[in-house]
């Protein structure tokens, strides 16, 4: 299977933005969600944000709705992860899942069949 990787973390200040990026995304035609997941140390990896394939429709966990944005160009083959206002507790590293089985929980990581290596996001105070 083909992975994923991810790209654009960094060091911020609390109230920057960066831009994830994630390629390859899944096809159009297979009909796939996909997801971007934090984990920070000491704690599970997070479901953040997830995108249907088909209609592009975009579903944010409480915590940072209002400041993530998650898109897809297919032109690029690449998902983006924007995220605005960043907090110091949004620090973590942060994975692209693709790969998402049909009918699972779209925030439980085992959902999901292929990962990135990770890109790490630190926000200071």
């Amino acid at each position: 299977q083909v992975q994923l990787a991810e790209s654009g973390g960094g060091s911020v200040q609390a109230g920057g933005s960066l831009r994830l990026s994630c390629s390859p995304s899944e096809s159009a035609s297979s009909g796939r969600r996909m997801a971007w997941f934090r984990q920070a140390p000491g704690k599970e990896r997070e479901g953040v944000a997830s995108m249907t394939n088909r209609l592009y429709s975009t579903y944010y966990i409480d915590s940072v709705k209002g400041r993530f944005t998650m898109a897809r160009d297919p032109a690029e083959d690449i998902v983006y992860l924007q995220m605005d206002r960043l907090k110091p507790e949004d620090t973590a590293m942060y994975y692209c899942a693709a790969g998402y089985v049909p009918g699972r929980p779209v925030y439980d990581p085992k959902s999901y069949t292929r990962w990135g290596q990770g890109t790490q996001v630190t926000v200071s105070s």
